[in-house]
């Protein structure tokens, strides 16, 4: 679609991976705030509501703004709470319900994205949430023992034997979009934590990854490198973009711009139709 004006439902934006420590709920705020800055309507769903990691950073991100009267964005939010029944199939059609509802209500806000953070497991929730993306980013920490989570690798050559079990639930996301609406998903495998030195290790990971991207089918991104700054941002639900108007006593330095410029490369890679906003100005 080439307009949101176009488009009939929001443009679905999902973190998941099976692995927990990737950075995928500190890429979710990232991109969350970095799309309201950019004049987007978001909403913002966490299908782990158990550990809650998005929910609980946007409740400190309020708790900020309500503390120090400083306005920041902050998007509509929903969380998603797996099922306590004990039949599988009544759990699994509670939780769907659950999810479309949330869904529904933040399309009812006029939410032109949603982004959606999933569990860092194999939940029946986060294969739902997959097979609605429009674009699925899966963090990874740049190293072979992450690389595993999409493909089995021998550890002599690095050649792929197979993909994995993550890589082969994507699939199965992927053919369920298209079932459902005709929609594909565009997959990004954004490297993480990628370390400022040219090492062996780097160079093969990252050669590696391109072989498997063109095997099964996803576009590779760097993330963010190893910043003190995400940390120290993260308990207070802040992100970059907000240092100057939070006021918290951070100067920007050559470093925390660096940051900040890998966070508007990884959602300048996500393919998102121009804001509303932005359209009825040009018009």
């Amino acid at each position: 679609m080439s307009s949101i004006t176009a488009r009939t439902r929001p443009y679905v934006v999902v973190l998941g991976n099976e692995k927990g420590g990737s950075g995928k709920s500190t890429t979710s705020i990232h991109i969350i705030v970095a799309l309201l800055r950019d004049g987007y309507r978001v909403g913002a769903m966490d299908l782990d509501a158990r550990q809650g990691t998005l929910a609980g950073t946007l409740a400190a991100r309020r708790q900020f703004v309500d503390a120090k009267g400083i306005e920041l964005p902050l998007p509509e939010f929903r969380p998603v709470h797996r099922s306590s029944l004990d039949n599988r199939l009544e759990a699994e059609a509670e939780e769907r319900a659950r999810f479309e509802a949330a869904m529904a209500e933040l399309e009812s806000t006029g939410a032109e994205v949603i982004v959606i953070d999933c569990p860092g497991a194999d939940t029946h929730l986060s294969r739902l949430g997959h097979s609605y993306a429009d674009t699925l980013i899966t963090p990874i920490n740049d190293s072979f023992v992450d690389f595993s989570m999409l493909a089995k690798v021998d550890p002599d050559n690095h050649d792929i034997v197979n993909p994995s079990i993550y890589s082969e639930m994507v699939w199965e996301a992927r053919k369920q979009r298209f079932m459902r609406d005709r929609g594909r998903m565009d997959w990004i495998v954004m490297r993480n934590r990628l370390a400022a030195s040219e090492a062996r290790n780097k160079r093969d990971v990252g050669e590696t990854l391109e072989l498997l991207a063109k095997r099964i089918g996803f576009r590779t991104q760097k993330g963010f490198g190893e910043r003190v700054i995400f940390r120290e941002l993260y308990l207070l639900g802040l992100t970059l973009m907000d240092v100057r108007e939070a006021n918290i006593g951070i100067a920007m330095g050559l470093s925390h711009i660096a940051a900040r410029n890998e966070v508007r490369a990884l959602v300048g890679a996500i393919r998102l139709p121009p804001a509303r906003a932005k359209m009825e100005m040009v018009a």
